[in-house]
C-alpha cells in the first residue's frame, strides 16, 4: 500500500511541473529508506561524479558550442558545403544535410541548428526549386542530424553513465566517437538519395563548381576548419584525453569567434556562459542524483529481475532489439535526450549485455533513435521548434517531416541489425 501512495504521490509532482531531478531524487530516497541504506549514499555519488575527471568535457564542449551557435559559423558552414557540393544535382538538399550535421555535432543542440541554419537554408530552398513542403521536412528532420559524431554532448553524457555501471565491456570516448561516424554517413547518404528521388522530375538549375568561390569559402571559414582536427586527431593521436581537447577547443572557439573575427563582444561572453553553464548545471544534477537511483536500482536487482522478465518473454535478441527501437521512439518524443540518457540507460544496457549487445553499439542505437524522435509526430520538439520557426501550423510539419522520418527509421533499421557499421573501426 505504502509503494501505492509513493508511487501516486510522485505521479502528481510530475504532472504538476515539479522538475524532473527533484522526482529523481525523491524515488532514491525512498527506495533507499525502503531498504533501509543510509541516505548519505546519495551526497556520496554525487561527490563522486562530481570527481570524474572525464565530466570537465561537458561544459566545455558546451560552452563552444554556444559560442559557435551566437557566432556567423551556421553561414560559413553553409557557404562552404555549397561551394563544394552544391554543383551535385540536388546539391543544396546534401549541403542542407551535411551542414546540419556539423553544425549540431558542435552545437550539441538540435533546436539550434534549426532557428540558426533555418532562415539560410529555407529560402535557399525555395529560391532553388525545392517546393515548401519538402523544404520544411528537410530543415525540420535535418535540425537532430549530428548528434552521432564527435563531439557530440549526447555522445559524451551516454559514455560517462555508462562508464558507471560495471557490465563487464569497457566503454571509451574514443569507441563511441569512432563508432558514430559511418552510421551518421549512413543517415546523410540515404537522405540525400530520397531528396535526389523525391525531386527526379523536378528540373532545378545547377550551380556551376567555382573555385575562386570554392577558394574563398575556404578563406573565410580558414579559422574554424581545425576545429575537427583539435577533437579527433588530438585524441586518436594520443596527444589530448578528451577533457583536454574539449579545453582546446573551448579556447580556440573563444578566441577565433571573438577576436579574430569579431562577431561576439566581450560583454556578451558572461550572458552566453550562463546560458551554457546553466544548461549543464542542469544536466548534472539529474545526472548525479540519477546514478544515486540507479545504485538504489541494482541494490533492489531491478536490472536482473528485468532481464528475467523480458527473456521469459523475449529470448531472441532480434526481437528485443526491434521491441528495443520502439521503445526508444517514445521516449525520444517525450524526452529532451540528456534526460532519457540518464534515466533510461542504466535500466537498458545491463539488459542489452545480457542479450550480447555491445555496449558501444547500443549507444549508437539509442541515440539514432533519438535522433528520430526530436521530429516524430505527434510530439517530438523539433516539430514545434519549425513550426515557431517558420510560422506554420505545426499540422504541415507533421507531413512534411513523415517521409524523413521513414528514410531514418530504415537507416535505424541497418544500424541496429548490422552492428559492424558501427563496431567496425573499434579495436576490441
Amino acid at each position: 500500500m505504502t509503494t501505492y501512495i509513493l508511487a501516486t504521490g510522485l505521479l502528481l509532482l510530475a504532472l504538476f511541473g515539479t522538475p524532473l531531478f527533484a522526482i529523481i531524487l525523491a524515488v532514491a530516497m525512498a527506495g533507499f529508506y525502503t531498504l533501509e541504506v543510509d541516505l548519505s549514499v546519495i551526497a556520496i555519488e554525487l561527490y563522486r561524479i562530481a570527481g570524474t575527471p572525464v565530466l570537465v568535457a561537458l561544459p566545455l564542449f558546451t560552452f563552444a558550442g554556444y559560442v559557435l551557435g551566437e557566432s556567423n559559423t551556421s553561414r560559413r558552414l553553409v557557404r562552404l558545403t555549397r561551394a563544394f557540393i552544391g554543383w551535385i544535382p540536388g546539391g543544396l538538399a546534401i549541403v542542407a544535410f551535411v551542414a546540419c550535421a556539423l553544425f549540431t555535432a558542435f552545437t550539441g543542440a538540435s533546436g539550434v541548428t534549426i532557428v540558426a541554419l533555418g532562415a539560410l537554408l529555407l529560402p535557399a530552398l525555395g529560391e532553388t526549386g525545392y517546393s515548401e513542403k519538402f523544404s520544411m521536412g528537410l530543415v525540420t528532420s535535418s535540425g537532430s542530424l549530428g548528434l552521432l559524431l564527435p563531439p557530440s554532448l549526447p555522445l559524451i553524457l551516454y559514455g560517462v553513465v555508462a562508464q558507471q555501471l560495471d557490465v563487464g565491456q569497457a566503454v571509451t570516448f574514443e569507441d563511441l566517437f569512432l563508432a558514430g561516424m559511418l552510421p551518421a554517413l549512413l543517415m546523410v547518404v540515404l537522405l540525400s538519395l530520397y531528396s535526389l528521388w523525391a525531386n527526379r522530375k523536378s528540373h532545378m538549375p545547377l550551380t556551376r563548381f567555382s573555385v575562386r568561390e570554392a577558394l574563398a569559402a575556404v578563406r573565410e571559414t580558414a579559422w574554424e576548419l581545425p576545429l575537427p582536427v583539435f577533437v579527433l586527431g588530438g585524441i586518436y593521436s594520443g596527444y589530448f584525453a578528451v577533457s583536454e581537447a574539449a579545453a582546446v577547443t573551448a579556447l580556440y572557439v573563444l578566441v577565433v569567434e571573438v577576436f579574430v573575427y569579431k562577431e561576439i563582444h566581450v560583454s556578451a561572453l558572461a550572458g552566453i556562459m550562463r546560458d551554457a553553464m546553466v544548461m549543464v548545471g542542469g544536466i548534472l544534477l539529474i545526472l548525479g542524483v540519477s546514478l544515486a537511483f540507479t545504485n538504489f536500482l541494482i541494490d533492489a536487482e531491478v536490472p536482473a529481475r528485468l532481464f528475467e522478465m523480458i527473456q521469459a518473454r523475449v529470448t531472441d535478441p532480434t526481437v528485443f532489439l526491434a521491441l528495443l527501437n520502439l521503445l526508444l521512439l517514445v521516449l525520444g518524443m517525450l524526452l529532451d535526450i540528456f534526460s532519457a540518457i540518464i534515466i533510461m540507460v542504466p535500466l537498458i544496457l545491463p539488459v542489452a549485455v545480457s542479450y550480447g549487445i555491445d555496449p558501444v553499439h547500443l549507444g549508437i542505437i539509442f541515440l539514432a533513435n533519438m535522433q528520430i524522435g526530436y521530429f516524430t509526430p505527434p510530439v517530438g520538439m523539433n516539430l514545434f521548434i519549425a513550426s515557431y520557426r517558420f510560422k506554420k501550423p505545426v499540422t504541415d510539419l507533421y507531413r512534411a517531416a513523415v517521409p524523413f522520418m521513414l528514410v531514418l527509421l530504415a537507416a535505424v533499421l541497418i544500424i541496429t541489425y548490422l552492428p559492424q557499421l558501427s563496431l567496425v573501426f573499434i579495436r576490441k
